[in-house]
């Protein structure tokens, strides 16, 4: 499964980088509204975790934060120093299925965009979260929406945990997607296991999104396609 999304990946890091800024699920949907929730970010640390091609990273950074930005892709870490340029970003190779290379209470916040859907098991990835921020320091990610998963692909349970084969063109290519689709149940116990959950947001679809991609704005208008969750540590 690593070996497939990091193969994905490698072979899309040219396409996200110099599309991200205007690709519509992204820029018009998923993070206008990931914008809204983000805490102050002047002189805070910040984890990027699963940066892609850095755009969340270099925004963050021109926001004030020192940010560290760890991906699976090489090719997406070398994007992100790309788009970091001087800016205070510091980007590495890093699994998120591997303990993270940090000091306990390290980071006033973690950020995790449309990352945690390829990885099966959260469950040490969110203890290394809950370790890694400081108390009072803020959780904030975005998946898959489970409704979405479950509508799209055959599976034979809502509640179960499921492996998912998809494929996506890009420039007319076909590239081969595999993620993890989970029941709604799972996704927030996950949080609430470690952390206070402040908010749920299903994100709707900016009108740019109806200019740039008008096919695609009536269904991303009326079904969920992805989740944001924003979460609190314990002060101690």
């Amino acid at each position: 499964m690593k070996k497939n999304v990091l193969h994905s990946y490698e072979h899309l890091s040219s396409h996200y980088e110099f599309e991200v800024d205007r690709k519509p699920y992204n820029a018009y949907l998923e993070r206008p509204a990931m914008v809204d929730l983000l805490p102050d970010l002047q002189g805070k640390k910040v984890l990027d975790a699963g940066c892609a091609a850095g755009w969340y990273a270099r925004y963050m950074a021109d926001q004030d934060a020192d940010v560290t930005a760890i991906d699976l892709s090489p090719s997406m870490i070398a994007a992100t120093k790309r788009r970091a340029g001087n800016a205070k970003v510091h980007a590495f190779v890093h699994d998120l299925t591997d303990p993270l290379p940090m000091d306990d209470r390290s980071f006033d916040l973690i950020i995790s965009s449309l990352t945690l859907h390829y990885i099966k098991d959260w469950a040490p990835i969110f203890q290394e979260f809950h370790r890694t921020l400081k108390p009072g320091g803020t959780l904030l990610f975005s998946t898959h929406h489970p409704f979405m998963d479950y509508m799209n692909h055959e599976v034979d349970s809502y509640y179960a945990c499921h492996e998912i084969q998809d494929e996506w063109t890009v420039d007319g290519e076909k590239i081969p997607m595999t993620f993890y689709r989970r029941p709604l149940d799972e996704i927030i116990s996950s949080v609430t296991d470690h952390f206070h959950l402040i908010k749920l947001s299903e994100p709707k679809p900016t009108l740019e999104f109806k200019k740039v991609h008008p096919e695609g704005f009536h269904k991303v208008s009326t079904k969920p396609n992805f989740m944001i969750l924003k979460a609190e540590k314990p002060e101690l």
